[in-house]
């Protein structure tokens, strides 16, 4: 006798319904993808530091109920009208930068990461704490095979963060770069820094730190909690590139002392602290500081390549999706080595 098939036409969803409340796991009707939208069956998401803005409602104009999650790798599971160029099973990725509008005067040049009306999964709308989503087809990312859905989902935030602000920060192949933590960020950055060609001084706080550093490819370990970090650096001829990866307002203060003359110091680690600096060390060998901020669905795919090519690879705890609430739990006490990640 044949059996019938009945479509599913509901999913497991982990969402936050008002700021600060704890992640509920409900059951929502699947969603059609409208114009230019496609519908992504997730396979696994990033837990992410900056999905505290959705969970604690910091970032203004938040609707709720709200479902985190930014660093999104699935399939396409059904396109919407007017899109062109994906196709139903193929896989993507979704990033932090989660559409654009296409008009204001940073996308009329080009510089879609300054979009004034940017999208941010799990911001603007639905992220991938869910086992299917909704999102604009300018957010999409290509995913590569060589890539498992665990190890590329933090490379499209923590990974294309570290790599672009490496990639384009004008250190060349042989230059000393230092970073500036080796946690969730700190050990991207560390092997994309080496695989770039770069001598990389390592900076964090312990001796335990040095084995781990070595073995992510760090020619030199600095450890801050005994030693003066711009003295180490200026003794091994100064940093083109210094990238502050830690969210230590202070260990940036403490290394800018360590720039090489023309060099830059990139800071993506966020911490509400100001960054104390005196204007002489700054006009004395033109140094400068900037921030760096996650790229563009292009830059994703670029760091996603690269890391097929040359190895570099997160280090992650993986949850269900059911343990959203432990899993977001573990990322926030600093414990995790050193990405959490959702598998649906």
């Amino acid at each position: 006798m044949a059996t019938t098939q009945v479509a599913v036409t509901t999913m497991k969803v982990a969402q936050v319904a008002r700021p600060g409340d704890e992640f509920q796991i409900v059951e929502r009707e699947i969603p059609d993808p409208g114009a230019g939208q496609v519908r992504i069956k997730v396979h696994a998401c990033g837990v992410c530091h900056s999905d505290v803005f959705t969970k604690e409602g910091l970032w203004p104009g938040i609707e709720y109920p709200r479902v985190p999650g930014h660093e999104v790798i699935g399939t396409v599971d059904e396109v919407g009208a007017a899109v062109s160029g994906w196709q139903k099973g193929q896989r993507v990725g979704v990033g932090w930068h989660g559409g654009h509008d296409g008009t204001c005067p940073s996308c009329r040049r080009g510089d879609f990461r300054n979009c004034r009306n940017r999208k941010v999964p799990g911001v603007s709308y639905d992220g991938g704490y869910q086992q299917y989503m909704v999102a604009p087809v300018e957010s999409l990312t290509a995913v590569p095979e060589g890539l498992t859905d665990v190890e590329a989902a933090p490379l499209l935030c923590a990974g294309v963060t570290t790599f672009g602000a490496l990639r384009d920060s004008g250190a060349r192949p042989g230059d000393l770069v230092g970073v500036i933590g080796v946690g969730g960020l700190g050990h991207l950055a560390i092997q994309w820094a080496s695989k770039f060609g770069y001598k990389v001084a390592a900076i964090g706080r312990g001796a335990d730190v040095l084995a781990l550093a070595t073995k992510l490819g760090a020619s030199v370990y600095i450890d801050s909690g005994s030693t003066n970090t711009a003295e180490a650096l200026q003794q091994l001829g100064g940093a083109q590139t210094i990238l502050a990866t830690a969210p230590s307002s202070t260990s940036i203060s403490e290394a800018i002392g360590g720039l090489a003359p023309n060099g830059t110091m990139i800071v993506i680690g966020v911490d509400a602290k100001p960054i104390e600096v005196a204007p002489l060390q700054l006009i004395l060998g033109v140094r400068s500081i900037q921030g760096g901020l996650a790229g563009t669905p292009a830059d994703g795919e670029d760091a996603l390549r690269f890391a097929e090519l040359s190895g570099v690879r997160p280090m992650v705890e993986t949850y269900p999706l059911e343990r959203a609430a432990e899993a977001y739990a573990r990322m926030m006490s600093g414990k995790a080595r050193f990405r959490v990640v959702l598998t649906m």
